[in-house]
């Protein structure tokens, strides 16, 4: 496969890692978060039928081969997804997509807004290391912000809300972090897959990421672009009331401490996760 800009965004190794790299946690049955470095990939599906489940978001750059053995560990030696659904296409959550691809030859959804970053035609806008924030948000010069060219293995996602391989679930589009970032809700247990909507820890604290210490936090300031569009997208999520959320970065939350933490959030957004200052301010 070739891809443009694939060495920046999906070659280079990010030297940055948290206590809980390479751990994996269970929030339901069918619903499992590993963390790679410093971000979440999710399973979903049910450990005993290793043919039917789904990748959601694909980890930092060098780090295939970690979510392989993950994915075997938990569904079986050779086992592979249905699909691959991405939250939206930060180097972050693309860096082992077109190693996976290559892999797997799976599908790839995404939404339509997000499709010029995944088919090499746009480059995100650089990170701003100028924005209010800790020692993440000044080294984020260095973090990757080209496209990837995954032309003719990714399609956008369908537009009547459905995700596609994973039946119960539907697609939110929150924006605001990027333009067509997604989050992902099932009704019946009211399970959510926030992606970079929100995060339960303050990313851009280089020591908060390394302890992943547990707090609600807004998207990572130094890639989030549009803070009133990032503001709404909380409040379209809060209103779903989950039950449990896995987040992109940081802990999955669920019961008393999710709901009390995410009315805090949507009431307190301005103060809470939009910063002072920042080139995207």
């Amino acid at each position: 496969m070739e891809e443009k800009n694939a060495s920046s965004s999906t070659e280079r190794f990010i030297p940055m890692t948290s206590l809980n790299s390479g751990e994996g946690i269970e929030i339901t049955p069918d619903l499992y978060s590993f963390t790679i470095q410093v971000v979440n990939v999710i399973f979903v599906g049910l450990p005993d039928r290793p043919n039917d489940w789904v990748l959601v978001d694909a980890g930092m750059p060098k780090s295939a081969n970690k979510i392989i053995e993950a994915a075997e560990e938990r569904f079986g030696e050779g086992a592979k997804p249905k699909a691959i659904i991405l939250t939206h296409g930060h180097f972050d959550h693309v860096g082992a997509l077109i190693e996976l691809v290559d892999r797997w030859q799976v599908p790839v959804y995404i939404h339509s807004l997000e499709f010029p970053y995944v088919t090499g035609e746009k480059n995100y806008p650089k990170p701003d290391s100028t924005v209010q924030g800790g020692m993440v948000a000044k080294m984020s010069q260095m973090f990757p912000n080209e496209g990837i060219d995954l032309s003719g293995h990714v399609q956008p996602l369908p537009l009547d809300g459905s995700v596609p391989s994973m039946p119960d679930w539907r697609w939110i589009h929150t924006p605001g972090h990027t333009e067509g970032h997604v989050s992902l809700f099932r009704e019946h247990d009211r399970a959510l897959i926030a992606g970079d909507a929100f995060v339960t820890v303050k990313q851009e604290s280089l020591y908060r990421v390394f302890t992943q210490d547990l707090e609600i936090s807004g998207p990572p300031r130094y890639l989030t672009t549009d803070w009133k569009a990032s503001k709404e997208s909380v409040e379209k999520l809060h209103a779903l009331k989950p039950a449990c959320a896995v987040t992109g970065h940081g802990i999955p939350v669920a019961g008393e401490w999710l709901a009390e933490n995410l009315e805090l959030l949507t009431r307190g957004f301005d103060e809470i996760a939009k910063p002072d200052y920042g080139k995207f301010i």
